[in-house]
């Protein structure tokens, strides 16, 4: 269990900060846009919750390996759920021009959704 999770995290870390740091420099010269959040604030909530579903996914796959891909999918709408509530003070501070910082913080979900799928399905099919 120790060696998988070393191993995505040792993919994870420099992942979000090569893509942490090519959105800064997209929002910063290219865009000039304002956020709400941060972009430090945006990939810890995106490094902390990615890692905690492989840790679950990795203890239900030891367990309970038949049931791995089901858990899978309920952890992704438990993602979905803390998207929704780290966004809840945006939305509810009455924010003029909400879409970039929606843009900013669903761009990294997509990229981080899609590396936890893929490192999920190798999990999976690791025989």
């Amino acid at each position: 269990m120790k060696q998988k999770l070393l191993k995505f995290l040792k993919i994870l870390i420099p992942f979000a900060f090569i893509l942490g740091f090519i959105q800064y420099l997209v929002i910063t010269y290219l865009v000039k846009v304002q956020l709400y959040y941060s972009i430090l604030s945006i990939y810890a909530f995106h490094i902390i919750v990615t890692f905690l579903i492989y840790f679950v996914l990795v203890f239900i796959h030891q367990n309970f390996e038949e049931k791995t891909g089901f858990a899978f999918m309920g952890l992704s709408l438990f993602k979905m759920l803390a998207a929704i509530v780290f966004l809840l003070p945006m939305m509810l501070a009455g924010v003029e021009r909400p879409f970039g910082s929606l843009v900013s913080f669903f761009v990294p979900y997509f990229f981080f959704l899609i590396y936890e799928t893929v490192s999920v399905v190798k999990l999976i099919n690791a025989k």
